[in-house]
């Protein structure tokens, strides 16, 4: 394991420099705070992107451990090959937004291994309502939040919600056993985001995932059906 900046490691033995013209895949990060459903959304959008014909890879962050890519590998969900690991040793944020050469160049390894790559998915480590992340990283961004974490979330104003390109509303099915009123949090979530996009999700079940696909195909892939 090679570390590149200060305790950023990407569990790659060697990156290799992208070869000059090397088509480079969309990308689209996946941020939000631990236990949000983060890696459940990502399992519940791989095989839906493979669905509709999309060629796609991963990059997930975590700060001192592979969890999550190998819980993506263990799933059978995609080639093991096609899923790395990027551990950040910081504030999560910090490999997605002030220092991203790490998830940099994993993502342009991705693309020098695979022809034709579309698409890398990037799931942030789990960090909190400041979260964002760099637009010299991804194309478009979402920012997930969890209902049982309290309907007042939209109303803390917090980075990731505002700024997000998209942001979703998970675990919706909770919000009555939790107290939430969730045609409040999501009015509220659309006014401090100036009617931006919001999406309502189960990721256990898979509820309301193919309007993120369809979210993404619309504003970065184009061309996919």
């Amino acid at each position: 394991m090679g570390f590149v900046s200060h305790s950023l490691a990407l569990d790659s033995a060697t990156v290799p420099e992208p070869r000059r013209g090397v088509a480079r895949a969309a990308r689209v990060g996946i941020g939000g705070p631990v236990g949000s459903g983060k890696t459940r959304l990502l399992e519940q959008l791989i095989p839906r992107f493979a669905a509709r014909g999309v060629d796609l890879a991963v990059i997930t962050n975590d700060l001192v451990t592979r969890e999550d890519a190998e819980r993506v590998r263990r799933s059978g969900l995609i080639d093991p090959e096609r899923v790395l690991a990027v551990e950040t040793g910081a504030c999560p944020h910090t490999a997605i937004r002030e220092d991203p050469t790490l998830n940099l160049q994993a993502a342009d390894s991705l693309d020098e291994r695979y022809a034709g790559l579309q698409l890398v998915l990037i799931e942030s480590g789990g960090d909190n309502l400041a979260s964002s992340f760099s637009l010299d990283l991804v194309d478009y961004w979402l920012f997930v939040i969890d209902v049982a974490a309290g309907d007042d979330i939209p109303r803390k104003r917090g980075l990731g919600v505002i700024s997000c390109d998209l942001l979703v509303i998970n675990k919706f099915d909770l919000a009555q056993y939790v107290g939430v009123n969730l045609e409040r949090m999501v009015a509220e979530a659309r006014e401090v985001r100036n009617q931006r996009a919001v999406t309502l999700t189960n990721c256990a079940t898979g509820d309301g995932v193919d309007a993120v696909v369809d979210e993404i195909i619309e504003k970065v892939l184009f061309d996919v059906h």
